[in-house]
């Protein structure tokens, strides 16, 4: 269960309240569900009874032990916590990983994409007289962000390539990432830094992490077994996958590509600090539990590979 999947089930919940005269119409259109704050528990949270509350006349509490009722059955969900003044916190069922990585598996970098946009329009050739400047990647990559929503908005002609003041000999994708990954009012930091292979270079960090993935499954192949999303693998790996759409939606909703470029980092370091038990080590033999890492594994890849590509960069399978 993806969290927009969630949140139209809490949302149903909501619905269905209403519909028992236990609520007061109307409902919500919309429900948000987020990572449990300090005091919350399991993989979501939702403040929901608190904001139907008044206008019911009953406690917080009360409100989301109704809601409660109503959702518990969903067999995607493992548990629901009421704490504090009434927030849902939400378990999803172990299969709920199992259904996201085959969807991300299934959907490869158009996952997190709430719909599907054409191709960029191709404009008449004009010669480039400006050069490039911040303002025009940040525009031209938010623009990428809006279609991941369904937004069609046009695009015309290639991205700006490095020219100075940047230091061409930088590359491309060093330089974009320089320009996108730091919020808009900060100043970046356009350096020989960002082609150190090292871990201090979060560039570097996020394509090495994506060709670790695909060096996985090259290994896996040699051993003679593929990926197969199956049971519960215990990993922050997979809450950051299912944030990827939730990050997409906010990134192009605030025109803020930096947001996307810090869910790439903390995605990449949670893959590199879940790989090591991915493959069989010594004599053991591969079994579904390697199995459904890999699975995992690939997601991620997945994940990592559809991001930087909206960032216009590279993601190489051998770095």
């Amino acid at each position: 269960m993806t969290p927009a999947e969630l949140s139209r089930t809490v949302l149903h919940a909501v619905c269905r309240a209403v519909e028992d005269g236990v609520l007061p119409a109307p409902a919500p259109e919309s429900v948000s569900v987020a990572r449990p704050g300090p005091g919350g528990c399991g993989d979501y949270a939702t403040n929901i009874a608190l904001r139907l509350a008044g206008a019911a006349g009953r406690p917080p509490r009360a409100v989301a032990e109704l809601l409660r009722e109503r959702m518990e059955r969903d067999p995607a969900i493992a548990a629901i916590e009421i704490t504090g003044p009434g927030f849902l916190n939400i378990t999803l069922g172990e299969g709920s990983q199992q259904a996201l990585v085959r969807e991300v598996l299934e959907r490869g970098t158009r996952y997190g994409h709430l719909a599907e946009a054409g191709e960029d329009a191709e404009g008449a050739e004009e010669e480039e007289e400006e050069r490039e400047t911040r303002a025009l990647l940040w525009h031209r990559t938010t623009a990428r962000l809006l279609r991941t929503q369904g937004l069609d908005t046009t695009v015309t002609g290639p991205d700006p390539a490095p020219a100075p003041p940047y230091d061409p000999a930088l590359g491309t994708d060093a330089v974009r990432w320089a320009l996108l990954s730091v919020a808009a009012h900060d100043r970046p930091r356009v350096g020989r830094r960002l082609l150190r292979q090292h871990e201090s270079n979060p560039l570097f960090t996020v394509r090495y992490a994506y060709s670790r993935t695909r060096a996985l499954t090259r290994n896996a192949e040699r051993l003679g077994f593929g990926a197969e999303p199956g049971e519960y693998v215990d990993t922050p790996l997979a809450g950051l996958i299912a944030d990827h759409p939730g990050v997409l939606a906010s990134a192009a909703r605030l025109g803020a590509p930096d947001r996307l470029a810090r869910h790439l980092e903390a995605t990449a370091d949670a893959v590199l600090g879940f790989q090591h038990t991915v493959l069989p080590r010594g004599d053991e033999k591969p079994a579904a539990a390697h199995r459904s890492r890999l699975a995992l594994a690939e997601a991620a890849g997945t994940v990592l590979a559809g991001g930087l590509s909206l960032l216009g960069i590279s993601a190489p399978e051998h770095l």
